[in-house]
């Protein structure tokens, strides 16, 4: 079979991605950008990319084309509909960040609420001056009786939601599809669930979550809540929980942006030297062990496929 895999530097190290070869001519690029996939992906049997856009526009030019290997869990860069019509199977993996991506969730958290970087700049400032054993000056609440908004059950959610619980929280979820239901813990609308203490956001990117926080229901957010995006940058109006944070003492911590890399004039970047802000660089899926599982997975994938 003849491969490519169009963006390496988003999936891992070359090494690992050498496992591929036993299934035939591979090819390793980088970085693919939206004029060199047509050369890059011609004639090839096999893609495997992460957030390559493969659109019909594209699709329709590659008629060798069987399989296409999404490195991660959404396969929203993949025109889905035209693949099914002309029967090139998409395969993603489900399962290989959840414990990576709850880990940093519950760590925003946990950060955000104690004000760690405050009380870490405190302790390398304050404390040698302090008069007593302590710097109180950065007071923080414990969790324990606040309610946790979970904005998607589905895996990882359901992980958070389980967390969460441990910590003394009272759980509700919103289901973006309007059909989950889970009797473990409590399923509210979203209107219901802005009004959390703390919320984390675990759902797909689709026409029905798009903007699912926008500017006509932001302000149903407490006033001193703390939001969670670790899923897609669309799934929040940026401008609109800006402006929000701007006028209100909400706390926000972000792994994702409507557009990656995060552009220059994208307005979480207005805010970038606030404490109630944390902005990592979408990372939240790539613990070395998740790495690990989803290269696997997609090995899994084409064996599946060729046997």
């Amino acid at each position: 079979m003849k491969i490519a895999i169009l963006d390496s530097e988003a999936i891992g190290p070359i090494e690992e991605l050498k496992r591929f070869d036993k299934f035939g001519e591979v090819k390793t690029y980088s970085t693919t950008n939206e004029k060199e996939l047509f050369d890059r992906a011609k004639n090839k049997d096999v893609l495997i990319l992460n957030k390559v856009r493969m659109d019909s526009s594209v699709l329709k030019k590659l008629p060798d084309l069987k399989l296409i290997c999404v490195c991660a869990t959404g396969t929203d860069n993949v025109d889905l509909e035209y693949c099914n019509e002309k029967g090139i199977e998409v395969k993603n993996v489900k399962g290989y960040s959840t414990d990576s991506v709850s880990q940093l969730t519950v760590s925003m958290v946990l950060a955000l609420s104690l004000r760690l970087n405050e009380q870490n700049q405190s302790g390398k400032s304050k404390w040698q001056d302090s008069p007593v054993f302590s710097v109180l000056n950065n007071t923080f609440e414990d969790i324990s009786d606040k309610s946790w908004g979970i904005v998607g059950l589905g895996s990882i959610g359901k992980k958070v939601a389980r967390i969460a619980t441990t910590m003394g929280c009272d759980v509700k979820y919103f289901s973006t599809t309007g059909r989950h239901s889970d009797p473990e813990f409590t399923r509210v609308e979203l209107d219901a669930l802005l009004g959390c203490n703390i919320i984390s956001i675990h759902c797909p990117l689709n026409e029905t979550t798009k903007d699912l926080i926008n500017a006509s229901n932001v302000s149903k957010l407490k006033d001193d809540c703390i939001l969670i995006n670790v899923a897609r940058g669309g799934v929040v109006n940026e401008r609109a929980i800006v402006d929000y944070f701007n006028k209100s003492n909400i706390k926000l911590g972000f792994d994702v942006a409507s557009k990656e890399p995060i552009q220059g004039h994208n307005p979480l970047l207005e805010i970038r030297d606030s404490e109630r802000l944390i902005l990592t660089p979408h990372i939240a899926w790539a613990s070395r062990q998740a790495r690990q599982r989803l290269l696997e997975g997609v090995e899994e994938n084409i064996r599946a496929f060729i046997e």
